[in-house]
């Protein structure tokens, strides 16, 4: 499958265009086209030169170059602390290396832009189709063709539903997948190009911090990958007990620790092992969403949804429930492609540290987090704001010190960000139910709740998506409560119960993790 982002030939100037936003709102004024020293050709491709069509225009514009990746912390050069990493790297390097050396998160230097036939061609098409378009964008010149339908294939053997609820409003069904979570769509592609990618010989040694959904993705991606190991750090009291189950059973290649803090706290440990100097020798990579391979995968639900739903070229509202903001950056990336996206509503929970400085101009991180029932959402300091801070031209660090506040006017022209309360997730989920006898859990009411919201301040719009990130198995007590009915479990979980495994405790002290650490993991096969 050949995407036309690529052609032999010449290109312009790219100086003019290098600061234009994906949406395109400064136009091309003139585009001189000299022709390309032979000696630019790519050693991998023979001068093939990626054409991206400018949204809302009929020009184009095209890059020489291959796609790299740069870290947000790069222009960080008087912060005491960080020593920023000015180099650029290929999806490669970005992948195994998880984060970037100075704890900056790194990110593609250009986005490809498509024209929107390309995604209309998508309508009917299985959901691989889009993958294969997203992946070809982003990839073709790091893996062949043939090796990406293979990973794309094996990762994506579960249906995607649509749910209509009303006239045109719809639930995306992200909860079928092996763990029945959305995490499941970006663990499985990452895992498999991590295989890819691996040198042969080297073990990587993947850490992840998760507030619920993630890890249990993450380790029955990774279960049984030759050459792979899987360190899952989990908040010991903030997750369910069926996620808790699923973590600590997957056993083989993975291994669950329960750490007696808060999400932010095992986030926290991860990103300092990352940047521990006396670790750099077990190839420590991350498989939480800074790490770009995290987010490529989620960039392709949207499109694909939008093809199978949208009348010609119409925009769609996605509401997307956030917390580390990984998701609701896949549809950001997808905007930026050319994908018809009115706007991107991000609904948090009780955690409003986005909300509020959107409001108010103001970022202040929530230290500690607030537990709420769509725990997966329980983040102080969402990882992700950094890339939303970066595209909108700001920089925040990991710790949540801002140091060049973003473009506020554009964030607010394509965002949308309200805090949801335990409270309206309750109500949301029995009144949903009442309705329209569409069953959603803690996540995906706040996705919903979220989208009424926004309709009820700027008015209805005819084309919106609300994503359910979770199966309502998964919280069998909150749905009993609310609704007096047990949610019949999906066919991945019908033996959880049965299933045996202890994790490995832990305080939230990054001397115990390192030194665990060191004791456990290999570096090589």
């Amino acid at each position: 499958m050949n995407v036309p982002l690529f052609k032999e030939g010449v290109h312009p100037d790219l100086s003019p265009i290098a600061k234009i936003d994906a949406d395109c709102e400064a136009k091309i004024e003139s585009c001189r086209c000299p022709s390309i020293d032979p000696t630019a050709q790519d050693d991998h491709s023979r001068l093939l030169i990626r054409i991206n069509y400018v949204m809302d225009t009929s020009e184009v514009f095209y890059m020489s170059q291959r796609l790299r990746y740069y870290s947000t912390n790069r222009h960080l050069d008087q912060v005491p602390g960080i020593t920023p990493f000015k180099e650029t790297v290929s999806f490669k390097e970005a992948l195994l290396m998880g984060q970037a050396p100075d704890e900056g998160l790194f990110m593609p230097e250009q986005v490809p832009v498509l024209p929107v036939d390309r995604f209309k061609a998508l309508k009917g098409a299985p959901y691989t189709e889009a993958a294969m378009l997203v992946a070809e964008a982003f990839l073709a010149d790091e893996l062949p063709a043939a090796s990406l339908r293979r990973i794309i294939d094996d990762a994506y053997d579960f249906p995607v539903p649509l749910e209509n609820v009303f006239a045109r409003k719809y639930i995306l069904r992200l909860d079928q997948g092996p763990t029945a979570s959305f995490k499941d769509f970006a663990a499985r592609m990452m895992a498999r190009l991590m295989s890819a990618f691996r040198e042969p010989g080297k073990r990587l040694n993947v850490l992840v911090a998760t507030s619920g959904d993630t890890g249990s993705a993450v380790g029955d991606a990774f279960r049984g990958v030759e050459g792979i190991a899987v360190t899952i750090l989990y908040p010991r009291d903030e997750v369910s007990g069926r996620q808790k189950k699923q973590l600590d059973t997957i056993g083989l290649n993975v291994r669950a620790v329960s750490v007696d803090g808060k999400f932010d706290d095992c986030q926290n440990l991860v990103k300092q092992a990352f940047s521990d100097p006396s670790l750099a020798d077990f190839n420590l990579t991350s498989a939480n969403s800074i790490n770009f391979g995290r987010i490529l995968p989620q960039i392709i639900y949207y499109i694909y949804t939008w093809a199978q739903l949208a009348r010609e070229t119409e925009a769609a509202v996605f509401s997307v429930p956030s917390g580390n903001f990984g998701d609701a950056l896949g549809c950001e990336y997808a905007r930026r492609m050319g994908l018809p996206v009115e706007k991107l509503v991000m609904p948090t929970n009780e955690n409003d540290e986005f909300p509020r400085f959107l409001e108010t101009g103001v970022y202040e991180k929530l230290s500690p987090s607030r537990a709420c029932l769509s725990n997966a959402m329980n983040v102080g300091h969402p990882s992700n704001l950094a890339r939303f801070f970066a595209l909108y031209g700001g920089t925040v660090d990991r710790t949540g010190v801002v140091h060049s506040t973003p473009d506020i006017g554009q964030m607010k022209k394509h965002i949308y960000s309200v805090s949801i309360t335990d409270r309206e997730t309750k109500k949301t989920i029995k009144r949903v139910y009442d309705k329209y006898r569409v069953l959603l859990e803690p996540h995906g009411a706040v996705g919903w709740r979220g989208l009424e919201v926004y309709l009820k301040l700027f008015g209805d719009f005819p084309l919106c998506i609300s994503l359910e990130t979770a199966h309502p198995a998964k919280f069998p007590d909150e749905i009993r409560e609310l609704l007096g009915i047990n949610p019949e479990l999906p066919k991945s979980m019908k033996d959880i119960d049965e299933r045996s495994g202890r994790p490995v405790f832990m305080r939230a002290d990054y001397g115990e993790l390192r030194t665990y650490l060191k004791r456990r993991l290999q570096i090589t096969d």
